[in-house]
């Protein structure tokens, strides 16, 4: 297996495991046996389950911000916004634990979580940011919103409503929920 491969089954397991137990009960034999690899595999690619989860959330907030960029690519400025907001619901989707993750975990003090804040402030949120900032620069957007502010309400809406639907409403498609968004989101920030 490739250290790819194995990565990204570490990744899988060990945000999976926190998300239902929480960081402290999410030992290194757990996670080493949940992704079917020997604990020695964790040691030897990370060092420690504290450097293997810092590692493993900057890989998965790497993957979130390249999703939403990578929607946006391409499109006029109003329809970037459409696009991200649907990219962060599929990735929410595929990834559920990695996104309960971020909502129980991230925030809290102490450790590398400051760290992974900023990381998704960066990356992820930034993204949004960057597709907030050109639709007011096209004027499709109003002039006098705070787009930092904007980014991290959407980033944060999204983020909600897409736990919100994958626990209680699984059964509801996700072009309902995005149109939903995107009339929330047309209501209060448009022109």
């Amino acid at each position: 297996m490739s250290r790819t491969a194995t990565r990204e089954r570490l990744f899988t397991a060990a945000i999976e495991l926190i998300a239902e137990r929480g960081f402290a009960a999410a030992s290194v034999d757990r996670i080493a046996e949940r992704a079917g690899v020997a604990k020695g595999t964790v040691y030897y690619n990370f060092g420690s389950k504290n450097a293997m989860f810092t590692a493993l959330l900057e890989y998965g907030v790497e993957r979130f911000g390249a999703a939403l960029r990578d929607a946006a690519a391409g499109l006029a400025p109003l329809d970037q916004l459409g696009a991200v907001v649907r990219a962060e619901l599929a990735f929410i989707g595929e990834h559920e634990s990695f996104a309960r993750l971020l909502l129980a975990e991230t925030w809290r003090s102490g450790g590398d979580w400051p760290h992974a804040a900023r990381l998704i402030r960066e990356r992820a949120i930034g993204a949004v940011r960057d597709v907030v900032q050109a639709a007011v620069d096209a004027g499709e957007l109003r002039t006098d919103l705070d787009v930092d502010m904007a980014a991290s309400a959407v980033f944060g809406m999204v983020l909600t409503v897409a736990l919100d639907w994958r626990t209680l409403q699984p059964d509801r498609p996700l072009d309902d929920v995005h149109a939903t968004l995107m009339d929330l989101l047309r209501g209060r920030i448009a022109t």
